[in-house]
């Protein structure tokens, strides 16, 4: 799929308009073609099935005035249902979770449907026809409301159901777990461009080292960088015959005039006029009004941090959600610890083209457990997991610079247990632990 259809497609899946406008549309198509049918063939439904096509205008109107009003009334009922689920996600975890619900296809398709349900009632009740010259009832149109009606009362058990399922902590916990690795499983083996070869990359090194000659391209607008379109930035720097560096990590926040790349004339010396570099360049990253898991591992990692930090705080004080958090920030990181990260020097196969900007495993580590163990202070439970979680990831780590950043963040929680607990019970308690899992992180 090209890029900015891609970005559109992502604004569309996170909002909580566009399955339901679909399904409005699905409506109006599916009244429209019911009545057409009835004009000729509901006379013979009638004389077979009286019991199921027989209802008079009346009777028809009654009954989809009936199904419109309570599917509108179920339908705002829902809205407040939602909303309330919202609220309570944004209070109790993180605000950065509320695009979970936003984005959630159950909860987009339940509010479409009453909608819809709504929509077709309407549409069909205005095809009815009584005068001296003749009546039109479309049973079969009827018929059917009647069927989406009852299928609403199904709609709206299992939203509630799932809206009391999402709430939960393990399976809100579950949803940013998976999401986030499924990027992982994307991005880390995904090659940008080709690896540089060794007999050229002590020059591309040193290429990239010096700092002038280095063209500014600034942003002309504020927000998060979401995306960056990969090959189409290496095709873009292949057809100059130039070096661009991205100035920022994916995920973040960029202001508006702050650079955003740097480019040069490639190593071949022969590059096109530098006023031409930067007028379609800035087409090839997203910028949005917040962070996006697309590209951005760390940004997963964040959620789950602030749902910790949030269950730490002292006006929620939920250790036990803090704990399953950490948990899956330790099955995480273990993730990233076996990973081939990428190279942060690409090239169209001859020459080098791009450098971008890359977080390093130790970087993902202190991400992932530096502000959760600073707010775990004086809580022997928690540091306690964070040892377990730290002994998990570094049990999938093969790499020794690996472990021993592994080992850095295990020293650093041992310090914070000796310095914050108050009892020597607690503290014995602590290093019994890390005793028992030292092998993980030395072995």
């Amino acid at each position: 799929m090209p890029f900015r259809l891609r970005q559109i497609w992502q604004q569309l899946r996170e909002s909580l308009w566009f399955v339901p406008l679909l399904m409005v549309a699905a409506a109006l198509g599916l009244a429209f073609g019911l009545v057409q049918f009835d004009q000729h063939a509901s006379a013979s439904g009638t004389r077979r099935l009286p019991l199921l096509f027989g209802i008079d205008a009346a009777g028809a109107s009654g009954m989809l005035t009936a199904i419109a009003g309570s599917m509108l009334t179920v339908a705002a009922l829902t809205f407040s249902l939602l909303l309330a689920a919202l609220a309570q996600v944004s209070n109790q975890y993180s605000p950065r979770a509320l695009r979970n619900f936003m984005r959630d296809l159950v909860n987009q398709f339940v509010m479409g449907y009453f909608v819809s349900v709504f929509t077709y009632c309407l549409v069909v009740q205005g095809t009815i026809r009584v005068s001296h010259a003749g009546h039109f009832v479309p049973t079969t149109a009827v018929l059917a409301g009647l069927l989406l009606a009852l299928g609403g009362v199904g709609a709206l058990l299992f939203f509630m159901h799932h809206v009391a399922e999402a709430l939960q902590t393990g399976t809100l916990v579950q949803q940013i777990v998976r999401e986030t690795e499924a990027q992982i499983a994307q991005l880390f083996p995904h090659r940008f461009g080709h690896e540089l070869q060794p007999t050229a990359r002590a020059a591309a090194e040193a290429f990239a080292a010096v700092p002038e000659g280095w063209f500014p391209v600034c942003s002309t607008a504020a927000g998060y960088l979401q995306q960056l379109d990969a090959q189409g930035l290496l095709a873009w720097t292949t057809r100059h015959r130039t070096v661009v560096r991205l100035d920022v990590h994916i995920g973040d926040f960029v202001g508006n005039g702050q650079r955003l790349f740097s480019v040069r004339a490639g190593m071949e010396r022969a590059a096109t006029p530098a006023a031409d570099w930067p007028a379609d360049l800035l087409g090839y990253v997203s910028l949005g009004r917040h962070r996006n898991p697309e590209q951005d591992v760390a940004f997963g990692l964040q959620q789950l941090v602030d749902i910790a930090l949030k269950a730490l705080s002292p006006a929620v004080n939920d250790t036990t959600t803090a704990i399953m958090a950490i948990d899956y920030l330790g099955e995480l990181v273990g993730r990233l610890a076996h990973r081939t990260f990428p190279d942060a020097l690409r090239s169209d196969g001859q020459h080098l083209r791009v450098l971008v900007r890359t977080y390093s495993f130790a970087d993902y580590v202190k991400l992932a457990f530096d502000l959760v163990r600073e707010n775990a202070r004086g809580n022997p439970a928690v540091l306690r997991r964070l040892l377990r979680a730290l002994a998990l990831a570094a049990g999938q780590a093969a790499a020794p610079h690996r472990r021993l950043a592994l080992r850095e963040q295990v020293l650093l929680v041992m310090a914070c247990a000796q310095a914050s607990l108050p009892t020597d019970y607690e503290r014995a308690e602590v290093q019994s632990l890390y005793d028992e899992l030292r092998p993980a992180w030395e072995g």
